[in-house]
């Protein structure tokens, strides 16, 4: 029987979640859930010096917005816990003392300033075989002074022993079988005592073995790992049980050469982080959520960044996405991150939204904007929002192309005044007065054939009326059509409107 789908998400508390971070952990979950799998949260706190308070907890909401599901990690529990590595101490002590008494791992006492020393005096110093004898360790030492100096309390680590001269084969789900020669490995660190943790290599191998992972799914930077780890495996015997590798490609700059960097977001002027970031006594970095992004257009966005579903579909929700989600069409070079793209996933996404839903998101922009958003029917805010939507990135946007139906003009553009508004035109405007009162049906189809066939029976010229008209109502000469303006407005404030443009609009020369 094959091995249940078990996947994990693995990031440490240092700091906001980048985005590439989210891609990881957005192809774990559909990875998971096509193939009936657990999506598992494992916080990887084991470098003290690195954490930031406030991380662990963005990580979880990051997630929770976005609407990527945990089925075990801190929050959640589950029967392989605990989830935070700094809690697991004795775990790996345990397997720690494993490797020692195998043979497998050393101790050594080398300290800072004695490896930089060595590094200074040979050219491309790396720990390994050639060089071990040479330093302060278990392995060149009597066991009588490494007892001694344990005890006393001196300060060690402990390093994998990694025998020269085999070619250690990675088999990577997406970039087929990587073979690297184990000689340009060196005896990697695998605990500290000076913190009572592990690094990265050990913890990672030791939790993914415990916690029954089938898939590490993780970015192309951990593959010079990837043979260490297939080495560690097979030293605690665990190689047939061992996890399948994929790499995932990077997320490139979205010009130039490299990988996206927040100076790159800040540069170009997007996010490069899920939710706004603010830490303790620094700058705030701005985050998708609060920039106005939908989370399922930021997932959209993401899940086609190094990934395709083999046809020509690009609006999807997450269960589409789970279900053609395929590792066979990951991409294996970098992709680069088009933020542009990003910005029309959103406009797409709002578009597939109801008048009455983006009218309950705008609510708090008019309130922002000083509007009593409780004093308008909710179905006039729906009809507002409706006539303008095909226009906007973002809820924000809304503002900018609908305050008229909410606050009137306090001011009139400057450029269509000179362009539309003529000496003869507050005359003119007087006779629509005139026409508009004498309108029953106010509905924007009838009012549409009154007032044309008026401007044609006066000889007037459509276009110079029609954008004075709109110049007195809106402000300036552009909007949706101007007689579903109307419509919605009413006619008591589309002549109030036109009555107060007459008395302020003052032609330019």
């Amino acid at each position: 029987m094959d091995r249940k789908v078990r996947v994990r998400f693995a990031p440490s508390p240092t700091g906001p979640l980048h985005i590439g971070g989210v891609r990881t952990a957005l192809y774990n979950y559909l990875f998971a859930r096509q193939n009936g799998g657990d999506m598992i949260l494992r916080i990887e706190d084991t470098d003290s010096n690195r954490f930031v308070p406030g991380a662990e907890d963005y990580i979880n909401e990051s997630l929770a917005w976005l609407g990527i599901g945990i089925d075990e990690g801190v929050r959640e529990g589950g029967n392989y816990g605990p989830y935070k590595q700094s809690e697991r101490r004795d775990i790996y002590r345990e397997h720690v003392k494993m490797l020692l008494d195998a043979g497998k791992a050393y101790v050594a006492f080398d300290t800072p300033e004695e490896l930089e020393a060595k590094r200074a005096e040979v050219p491309n110093f790396q720990y390994d075989a050639s060089t071990r004898m040479s330093m302060r360790n278990s392995l060149s030492m009597p066991a009588e002074e490494v007892k001694r100096l344990i005890d006393a309390g001196e300060k060690y680590v402990v390093r994998f022993k990694i025998e020269p001269g085999r070619d250690v084969e990675v088999n990577d789900l997406l970039r087929g079988k990587v073979t690297i020669n184990s000689s340009i490995l060196d005896d990697k660190v695998l605990y500290k005592s000076a913190d009572d943790l592990p690094t990265y290599h050990l913890a990672n191998i030791v939790d993914d073995h415990l916690m029954e992972v089938s898939h590490v799914i993780r970015g192309e930077e951990w593959l010079p790992s990837a043979p260490l780890h297939v080495l560690l495996y097979e030293a605690f015997g665990w190689a047939d049980t061992a996890p399948a590798f994929v790499h995932l490609p990077l997320l490139l700059k979205p010009d130039g050469k490299g990988k996206l960097s927040k100076r790159d977001g800040d540069r170009l002027g997007f996010p490069v982080f899920p939710l706004e970031w603010h830490p303790e006594g620094g700058e705030v970095s701005s985050g998708y959520r609060e920039s106005g992004y939908l989370p399922e257009a930021v997932v959209n966005f993401l899940a086609l960044l190094g990934w395709n579903p083999g046809d020509d579909s690009e609006i999807m929700s997450m269960d589409e996405l789970i279900a053609k989600f395929d590792l066979k069409h990951c991409s294996k070079s970098g992709a680069r991150f088009d933020y542009e793209k990003g910005r029309w996933f959103n406009h797409e996404y709002l578009q597939l939204k109801s008048d009455e839903d983006l009218a309950e998101l705008f609510v708090p922009v008019l309130d922002g904007h000083g509007i009593d958003a409780a004093s308008y029917p909710k179905e006039y805010i729906a009809k507002a929002v409706g006539l303008v939507k095909g226009r906007i990135y973002f809820v924000r946007d809304l503002w900018d192309h609908a305050r008229f139906f909410f606050a009137e003009p306090v001011e009139y553009s400057a450029k269509d005044v000179k362009k539309r508004w003529s000496e003869d035109m507050p005359r003119i405007m007087g006779e629509l007065i005139e026409v508009l009162n004498g309108i029953d049906d106010f509905s924007s189809k009838n009012s549409e054939t009154i007032v044309l066939d008026w401007i044609a029976s006066k000889g007037y010229h459509l276009g110079n009326v029609m954008n004075a008209f709109r110049l007195t109502v809106v402000g300036e000469c552009k909007g949706p059509h101007m007689f579903d303006i109307t419509e919605l407005l009413g006619k008591e404030e589309t002549v109030r409107r036109i009555r107060k443009g007459i008395d302020n609009i003052k032609p330019q020369a």
